[in-house]
């Protein structure tokens, strides 16, 4: 992941997911939305609906409110689905526009596509996958840089599937999987650096939209605190504050989904931002990441210039013959700086100038 995030110093992928609703043509469109809009990847999702849900899975109450209420989930994912050969001429097509193309995989047989057909340069998982771990082990046996998103999860399931990941990135294809061998994987030093240089994880809430006073952007210090790896933001979340605050808080990866239409029948278009919207956050967040810098607390170099302007000096306040005491009557403190500083002012008291001062002269 780091070589994606260091040469942007903030990679947004605009999440057009299934807002193409099953169309080929509108997802070219949310491709050329997405490159004008300023994002580094455009992502969709690439899944057969009879590997991903039963034919009596529920929908979440969101898609409820924003498709069919009395079809399935099944049925609102089949009319969602983009073919595999749609996929590859998306990847062409991005290809020819200047962007990034990313698909999320929700299946054995997805994934594999995605890594040998389209061969994408990183493979990003849901949060419903967070404890998947024999897909998450197939993900990391691929070699491929991974972002992970980790709603509805707790420290103890990201560390998990970390070690999921670990195992698959540094085991042999013979070792035997398992909670003791994922456990132990992870604690390997060399396989912590592996997951540094490989993985990306990202804050996210599974709610469409997401409650602002339940988004909890303060635990992305607590990902990058308890696992030292780059950490991001997957917002659901309306408008593009939030967003533009997780850049500020330096969050190196930003996924947020984009739309030709709110207004359009689909689960995520309601919870989505269209274009211009969208180009307005990625301009934003561009700016709030640029403006982080460094944690030290220096002079900047724009401003050092301006050090001998602004600061100021202890002056003579009145003329000042040699030998006289200096005192609070005939000293003062004045710009420019250059001089002697002001923290000197009481050590100055009382004692004897060693010249003659005129006015406003710098003692």
């Amino acid at each position: 992941m780091k070589e994606f995030v260091s040469s942007s110093g903030l990679f947004v992928i605009a999440e057009a997911g299934v807002n193409h609703n099953g169309s080929f043509e509108t997802a070219c469109a949310l491709v050329d939305a997405a490159k004008a809009a300023g994002a580094n990847a455009v992502k969709f999702q690439t899944f057969r609906a009879e590997a991903l849900a039963t034919a009596s899975s529920p929908k979440a109450e969101y898609q409820q409110r924003t498709t069919n209420a009395e079809a399935s989930q099944f049925d609102m994912l089949r009319q969602l689905e983009l073919s595999f050969a749609n996929f590859i001429a998306l990847d062409r097509y991005c290809r020819d526009v200047g962007i990034m193309f990313l698909s999320t995989p929700f299946d054995s047989v997805s994934l594999d596509f995605l890594v040998n057909e389209v061969n994408v340069p990183l493979l990003k998982f849901s949060s419903g996958d967070i404890t998947n771990a024999p897909f998450l082990l197939q993900g990391a046996r691929s070699g491929k840089p991974i972002i992970l998103s980790t709603g509805m999860s707790t420290l103890a399931e990201v560390e998990e599937a970390l070690g999921v990941l670990a195992f698959g990135y540094s085991a042999s294809p013979e070792a035997k999987p398992g909670k003791e061998a994922f456990n132990a994987a992870y604690w390997q030093e060399a396989n912590q650096a592996i997951l540094a240089e490989k993985v990306c994880i990202l804050h996210c809430v599974t709610e469409y939209p997401t409650p602002l006073e339940q988004v909890n952007l303060r635990a992305m210090a607590t990902l990058a605190q308890a696992f030292d790896l780059p950490v991001g933001f997957s917002d659901h979340t309306m408008g593009i504050g939030v967003s533009v605050a997780a850049a500020a808080l330096g969050a190196c990866v930003i996924e947020k989904h984009l739309t030709l239409d709110r207004a359009e029948h689909g689960p995520d278009h309601a919870a989505s931002l269209e274009p211009d919207a969208f180009r307005r956050m990625v301009e934003a967040m561009r700016e709030a990441a640029a403006c982080l810098g460094s944690p030290r607390k220096l002079p900047a170099l724009c401003e050092q210039k301006n050090l001998h302007i602004g600061r100021r000096s202890i002056v003579a306040r009145t003329a000042i013959a040699s030998g006289e005491k200096f005192s609070s009557e005939n000293i003062a403190v004045k710009r420019p700086g250059g001089g002697k500083p002001p923290i000197d002012y009481w050590e100055l008291m009382g004692q004897c100038a060693a010249r003659n001062y005129l006015p406003d002269d710098l003692i």
